[in-house]
């Protein structure tokens, strides 16, 4: 969850390791921090809060020597937001910064202060520092000493150590979160992100897993599997907000573009492609859909299609149950792991375990060097590019089309989709991608709508079949922002226990296809209204008993009608945020990346 930065060179530090942070700080922006060591001057810097508090901190600071350096955004897992839980975590003669959870920590702080080690925070990273301490008293070696202590670590982790006896090093460890090093014209450079060394490096590696060792200028060539940074095409770092209240608005107005780039290469004259070959899909009868959050509700949105225009046995499942349920696995099962990050820590662990068993496996993320992509039998790019805001709107909107896409390619490969049907539902993507494009019309009317939605004790999204998993997206877009309680329901089970929360002050978003279940979805709606349920429908067709109604252009399918609603949910969610004066951005609470489980 948390983000982290290292150099070693003599370029201006402060600089940076602070546009490192900035690049990261969607992983967490609990507290931030730093460490610089040039010659035997080790300074530390923390502070809680945002990023923005740490830059005023170093304000008339700058570090232009010679040295190694880390640094360090958080987001809290043991111990409150604090400057003294900031990383990094120092000792008189070493600083450390980590991403991950010590899951023996507590075992191992009990036995240190048995030692006399006393501890200034909550945290579980400070007992690496002591641990490295306690283990040089009889290890002088300090690299032997530092793996020693590694070794006796629980739990996952990335960490970057700088320690006055290695005045030129870096030390590093790595296992179940991410950490890659490269090297470029003004030194060497560490980061949990590929993004953040892209415009910095011509060289770097993704470390292997149970790595430890010790970096300097000199070594890096010694380091495996360096490749080389011109096969890797990223994204110009130069990613303002323009005209956009905020990098959430932009990003919602960006799916129309986005939504392009992921079909881009795969549907051509209303055939359907994929980079998938054949010959893997052979025999497949199962299809095991794993992920978190957003991911998860377009996993469930997907498996309607995939029985639905597949013919193939398919369930999603939160990646979080899939390690611990024991889910029984046939043979002929295709295993399709799904992530914005390619890194979220409880979908990598049941990728592995999927592969451990055998699995045909398949990731789709938004990044090509992700550990989920490098493990994976096949990856498939969602293509969704830059999400700065915490909340997903490109990245689940992508994810979607492509699943739908890889039905359609699934059915078309096991025979169980016509010619006919294909170009449909080509049509159909095709549609959908112009769907996504905002309407000045329509943002304008939902903006003047949110402010009726400002109060009551929760809302009701409800919504069947596809629109079901849709409604939990929604109702999870504004909890996540503007912090008002809200669930998602199929709207037929309202009336097996929810419906008793039912008065004028819950509100109701309903999802009212034209295509799909109208005539049950609208009961579902008018049982609500009889019990004063305040009613909000989105829908083409107009219902009189709304007491607010989102008009949505006609759509010809209703995979179209999906794309309009997301759509419209995401600014309902926004201006209903903004309207309370939330960082929709940087919701409390939340990371976007979660690399610990």
């Amino acid at each position: 969850m948390c983000g982290i930065v290292g150099y070693i060179g003599d370029s201006e530090k402060k600089s940076i390791l602070l546009e490192g942070l900035k690049e990261l700080e969607y992983r967490g922006y609990d507290s931030a921090g730093l460490a610089v060591l040039s010659d035997d001057c080790l300074e530390v810097f923390k502070t809680q809060g945002k990023l923005e508090n740490l830059k005023s901190e170093l304000k008339n600071k700058e570090f232009l020597d010679f040295g190694v350096s880390i640094a360090h955004t958080r987001w809290a897992t043991h111990g409150k937001p604090s400057s003294t839980n900031a990383h990094p975590h120092f000792t008189e003669n070493l600083a450390l910064v980590h991403n991950g959870i010590i899951e023996n920590y507590a075992v191992l702080k009990k036995e240190l202060e048995e030692k006399g080690h006393a501890f200034l925070s909550q945290t579980d990273t400070e007992v690496i520092a002591h641990l490295l301490e306690e283990t040089l008293k009889s290890e002088s070696d300090l690299l032997k000493a530092f793996e020693k202590s590694i070794n006796l670590l629980q739990g996952s982790y990335a960490v970057l150590m700088l320690h006055k006896r290695a005045k030129e090093s870096l030390f590093y460890a790595k296992s179940s979160s991410p950490l890659i090093v490269g090297k470029g014209k003004e030194g060497v450079f560490f980061a949990s992100s590929l993004s953040v060394l892209a415009p910095k490096v011509d060289q770097f590696v993704i470390l292997e897993e149970n790595s430890v060792g010790q970096i300097s200028l000199e070594n890096f060539k010694d380091l495996k599997n360096i490749e080389n940074m011109k096969d890797y095409a990223f994204e110009d770092k130069d990613y303002s907000k323009g005209d956009f209240r905020n990098y959430l608005e932009k990003e919602i107005y960006e799916q129309h573009s986005s939504l392009l780039e992921c079909l881009e290469g795969r549907l051509e004259a209303l055939n359907v492609y994929c980079e998938i070959d054949p010959k893997f899909l052979e025999n497949v009868s199962e299809i095991t859909l794993c992920s978190c959050g957003s991911s998860y509700h377009a996993s469930l949105a997907s498996v309607y299609l995939f029985e639905r225009l597949a013919k193939v046995r398919a369930r999603a499942i939160l990646a979080s149950e899939y390690r611990y349920a024991h889910f029984k696995s046939n043979p002929n099962e295709l295993f399709i792991a799904i992530s914005q990050s390619g890194e979220t820590a409880d979908t990598l662990e049941a990728l592995k375990l999927a592969k451990a068993q055998g699995l045909k496996t398949i990731s789709l993320c938004n990044a090509p060097f992700s550990m989920m992509s490098r493990i994976s039998d096949h990856t498939l790019l969602i293509r969704a590019g830059v999400e700065r805001s915490v909340a997903s709107t490109k990245a689940f909107s992508s994810q979607v089309m492509l699943l739908w896409l890889l039905s359609v390619y699934i059915g078309k490969q096991l025979g169980t989709i016509s010619k006919e049907e294909e170009r449909i539902q080509a049509k159909n993507m095709l549609n959908s991608v112009n769907a996504m494009k905002v309407e000045p019309k329509l943002h304008e009317k939902i903006k003047r709508l949110s402010k009726r939605y400002l109060h009551g004790h929760g809302f009701f999204y409800i919504g069947r079949d596809v629109f079901y998993p849709l409604a939990l997206e929604g109702a999870l877009k504004l909890k996540e922002i503007s912090y008002l309680h809200a669930e998602g329901y199929a709207s037929a089970e309202m009336k097996h226990g929810p419906i008793a929360l039912v008065d004028s002050n819950l509100f109701t978003i309903a999802l009212l296809s034209k295509h799909l279940l109208f005539d049950k979805t609208k009961s579902n709606i008018e049982e609500l209204s009889a019990r004063d349920s305040t009613i909000c429908v989105l829908s083409s067709e107009i219902l009189e008993i709304a007491d607010d109604f989102i008009q949505l252009e006609e759509s010809k399918s209703y995979m179209e009608e999906f794309f309009r609603m997301n759509l419209a949910m995401q600014l309902l969610a926004l201006e209903i945020a903004m309207r309370l004066n939330h960082d929709v951005d940087h919701p409390r609470n939340l990371a976007k990346s979660v690399t610990v489980e």
